[in-house]
């Protein structure tokens, strides 16, 4: 059987990362896909009662960020409900609450990494299941070898965060890497992109779905060092992860536009 042609590089048709011309524009845009993570969450059941976030950094205040509003059940936040807060957790702009949990937290981050644009924290149920054994996510399939060396166990539980020292403690717990496993707790993601910390939210979930399934069947074969850096290194920047999210945000898209109102 003869080998297939490959295709051209050139002949790949898919979505990269918009440049835009305005502010206004860069704004509305993270605005967007704030919502349609949020609504995505919702689908997949990562939302426990009030809690969980995703913020984006407004691209003009650089100390203010959006973020979903207090209350607001995930699968019917639109974009005019989105909330504008300081790194004090104070509202600058919309009519709804923010949750502590967010200020406490997210702010922190944001304000320890000046790379990032977007943090994600919510509570889902694998994600809670590892962070209760205190473990980090082992390079045991291809898609957790994206978080190999790259994400921290922030091994510290003091109950509801009320006050900016823990968020502090996640952020240098956080570090230079993608993701922290907050034990007893859960995940938190970041990205230089909403849908890039989104989707690291998403595939750290799963892969800690399969290590928990895999260790419940049997021990796990690890890929070795070299073989699970190279994947990292391949795989696990933020251009990947925006190419990756672009299906699940397409179908959100369509299937809820009023999302977008």
């Amino acid at each position: 059987m003869p080998e297939p042609t490959p295709i051209p590089t050139d002949q790949l048709h898919f979505a990269m990362p918009p440049a835009h011309k305005t502010v206004e524009e860069e704004r509305r845009h993270r605005q967007e896909r704030l919502v349609a993570a949020l609504r995505l969450f919702g689908r997949f059941g990562y939302e426990e009662g009030v809690s969980g976030h995703v913020t984006a950094r407004d691209p003009e205040f650089a100390d203010c960020f959006w973020v979903n509003p207090f209350g607001r059940p995930f699968r019917h936040v639109r974009v005019s409900d989105l909330v504008l807060a300081n790194h004090e957790g104070k509202v600058v702009e919309g009519r709804y609450h923010v949750n502590h949990l967010a200020s406490a937290i997210h702010s922190q981050v944001h304000a320890a990494r000046p790379d990032v644009v977007a943090v994600v924290h919510s509570h889902s149920p694998h994600g809670r299941a590892l962070a209760a054994l205190g473990e980090l996510l082992e390079p045991i399939t291809h898609e957790a070898c994206v978080f190999y060396e790259d994400h921290a166990l922030h091994d510290h539980y003091t109950g509801v965060v009320v006050g900016d020292e823990e968020g502090r403690r996640v952020a240098a717990a956080l570090g230079p890497r993608k993701a922290v496993i907050l034990r007893n707790h859960g995940l938190l993601t970041v990205g230089s992109t909403v849908d890039a910390a989104a989707w690291w939210f998403i595939t750290m979930e799963r892969s800690c779905q399969v290590q928990l399934l895999a260790k419940a069947a049997g021990t796990p074969v690890r890929i070795g060092h070299q073989d699970a850096t190279d994947t990292h290194d391949r795989l696990g920047s933020d251009l990947v992860a925006w190419i990756n999210y672009q299906p699940l945000y397409e179908q959100i898209a369509r299937a809820e536009p009023d999302l977008f109102e």
